[in-house]
């Protein structure tokens, strides 16, 4: 029986699915999408906050649980925990899904301009909004 599929909302780097599945990560039904009422802040990583002026787009994506333990059971990546989002797709259409975030948000000062560097050349080369990816800095 194959493994149940769980969406994950990615936002950050892990929206590349090619990187994923370097990582020995199969995502399936890849597609571009939203989550209204959250915005995008940098610090060492990405994460996102609150905003309900705001909407962070990036990339929902299924993975398995196991997928979803390795990804995240990365020293890099173990302090991000699940929150229930509800995301908006294209057409419009909502349906919830997983999006990790970093319990405590770096500051507002944080940065790391080579993070959002990377995240912005990705940003375009999906196709998210440009005044989106110009916003990432």
């Amino acid at each position: 029986m194959a493994a149940r599929r769980i969406k994950v909302f990615f936002y950050g780097l892990f929206m590349d699915a090619g990187l994923l599945r370097a990582k020995g990560i199969n995502p399936v039904n890849v597609r571009s999408a939203c989550v209204p009422g959250y915005a995008l802040r940098i610090g060492q990583r990405a994460t996102l906050i609150e905003s309900d002026q705001n909407r962070a787009y990036g990339m929902l994506m299924a993975l398995t649980h196991d997928e979803i333990e390795q990804l995240y059971s990365e020293a890099s990546v173990c302090d991000y925990r699940p929150e229930a989002v509800l995301i908006e797709l294209s057409d419009k259409s909502r349906v919830p899904a997983l999006c990790f975030n970093l319990a405590v948000p770096p500051a507002a000062a944080a940065a790391n301009s080579e993070y959002a560097s990377k995240l912005r050349t990705l940003a375009r080369q999906l196709g998210l909004p440009s005044d989106y990816v110009e916003s990432i800095h």
